[in-house]
């Protein structure tokens, strides 16, 4: 090698050492474009992310909402039926109420009644003897239906007629009144009972009240179910 060629050698080799170093250089801008194309992703990622996680919230908030809505229309609905159930119930106890005060006032009715109560009485104690009170104001339509209730009776059960001994020292409270209020009444009926006094059996109008009562449910049953 001549002196000569030595200045094209150092040429190269600075041509050589600039190349490589802008190969290095690129290399370098590359890799740091990639991380920055990374970091934004994956902000973008995480924004996503929190966007959706946001609107699951607000969705869910919603169907709380709709939920809550429709249980408080679903109730209001509950207590407009159970209101008018009230109101048909109440309408009936009413109506019972005047049916067995309307029977009290006719004579007639009452002594009709007074019969089937004593008789509805002695088929369900079965007893051959029994003690009968009423009130005092009943006496003389007691005693004017006691043959025919026994009769009555005794054609129903298949048995001999009963002793009924009426009791005419111990009365049922008189009628209700409006003076005093408070005062223990009875609205009519009878009271039976055993010789022994262990069987008693109350069919007053104030207990038969709920036995009317029921008889009507099946009409109560068919107006209740037609409003809901």
């Amino acid at each position: 090698m001549n002196d000569a060629d030595v200045p094209k050698q150092i040429q190269q080799m600075c041509r050589f050492i600039r190349q490589e170093a802008e190969e290095k250089a690129n290399e370098i801008s590359v890799s740091a474009e990639e991380e920055f194309n990374i970091e934004k992703l994956q902000l973008l990622e995480a924004e996503k992310k929190k966007i959706r996680q946001e609107y699951e919230r607000k969705e869910k908030q919603v169907d709380v909402r709709k939920k809550i809505e429709y249980s408080m229309q679903l109730n209001a609905s509950r207590i407009k039926v159970l209101q008018a159930q009230d109101d048909v119930v109440n309408s009936m106890k009413e109506s019972a109420a005047k049916d067995l005060l309307n029977v009290c006032r006719d004579d007639y009715k009452y002594k009709k009644l007074l019969q089937d109560l004593i008789v509805q009485s002695l088929l369900r104690l079965k007893e051959p003897a029994v003690l009968l009170r009423c009130r005092e104001a009943d006496v003389n339509l007691v005693e004017s239906v006691l043959d025919s209730a026994k009769e009555e009776y005794a054609e129903k059960a298949q048995v001999h007629a009963p002793e009924i001994l009426l009791d005419h020292q111990i009365y049922l409270p008189p009628a209700p009144s409006h003076h005093n209020v408070h005062a223990l009444s009875c609205s009519g009926g009878v009271v039976l009972a055993s010789r022994d006094g262990k069987i008693v059996f109350e069919n007053t109008l104030d207990a038969r009240l709920d036995v009317v009562f029921r008889q009507k449910l099946p009409v109560i049953r068919k107006l209740l179910f037609s409003q809901i």
